[in-house]
């Protein structure tokens, strides 16, 4: 029997599927050669997350966290009830297939059930199974709530969305038991670290420009001033000598004057790596691009193309 690799459950702005090469040759070898905790403080859709239980099986410990409490929910609905998740999201994608060939009705039946996801009043399972079909059906899988944490996005125009992957739920949920899954500020991961750690940061990335933003996928902004606060976090991560890699934008890419990371975090490595940029609204505009990866440790650049 062909084994399931588990891999991200979600449509993500931002998800690291692509460049996972490029970070799998920078980790830090003195860390991933012995026992080691593994921390992801922005975990997102888990892509990276994934690659490194599937890499590492015998990882010591892996944590995981996001700010975004109805994300975390569903990865603990994932690890702690899958099965009753599967049998909600394939009732839901038998009456979505259905309605599939009328606009008004597929459209109604999308409203009501972010309606019902927004109101918040339906037990974990169920509210997770919201998540992930409101990700599956609606506009570019985009997640976005506004300041009163209410998901707002336009239903997509999918015709069949795969809504229910069985195979790669249950796979994630097996992987998952060796997770340790946290809701809160990414500043108390540091609690969690041992003596042989590696954290993985993929925060909101910074704008390109004022129409770009995609980073609302918490009701509380994530502004230069978090940004700042973060590059702090890395620099006592630094003289603790715990190991780090970030991912962000590369503003300096789009405008050659703009510094903002170049001159923030100075005192590290900052690297430029290939990138695509997949959700936008204009397909014109989604495309190549070049991404920021830094760290506290000295790159191979001959591998970051």
């Amino acid at each position: 029997m062909t084994k399931i690799v588990a891999k991200p459950f979600l449509k993500w702005a931002g998800g690291k599927t692509q460049l996972i090469e490029q970070i799998e040759n920078q980790l830090p070898e003195n860390i991933i050669e012995n026992n080691f905790t593994f921390i992801e403080p922005f975990v997102g859709s888990g892509a990276i997350l994934f690659w490194m239980l599937e890499q590492f099986p015998n990882m010591e410990r892996a944590i995981i966290n996001d700010i975004n409490t109805d994300l975390t929910n569903c990865y603990n609905s994932i690890k702690e009830d899958v099965e009753n998740l599967i049998n909600i999201l394939s009732e839901w994608q038998s009456e979505y297939y259905i309605l599939a060939q009328n606009d008004a009705e597929k459209k109604e039946y999308y409203y009501d059930k972010r309606a019902l996801f927004n109101s918040r009043i339906s037990n974990q399972t169920t509210q997770s199974a919201l998540f992930i079909f409101l990700n599956r059906t609606c506009f570019n899988g985009l997640f976005r709530v506004n300041r009163k944490n209410e998901f707002n996005v336009p239903i997509g125009s999918y015709k069949k969305p795969l809504i229910c992957n069985k195979e790669n739920l249950r796979a994630v949920s097996i992987v998952l038991q060796r997770v340790e899954i946290l809701n809160g500020d990414y500043s108390e991961t540091l609690n969690f670290a041992t003596e042989n750690t590696f954290f993985y940061f993929d925060p909101p990335y910074k704008p390109l420009s004022e129409t770009s933003s995609f980073n609302s996928y918490a009701k509380d902004e994530f502004n230069d001033t978090e940004q700042i606060r973060l590059k702090d976090f890395c620099t006592e991560l630094d003289n603790l000598n715990h190991q780090w890699i970030l991912s962000n934008s590369d503003v300096k890419g789009k405008n050659p004057n703009d510094n903002f990371f170049d001159d923030l975090y100075s005192d590290f490595n900052i690297y430029r790596v290939n990138a695509r940029r997949s959700i936008n609204a204009n397909p014109n505009k989604r495309g190549k691009l070049t991404e920021l990866l830094i760290t506290n440790q000295v790159l191979q650049e001959a591998n970051l193309q």
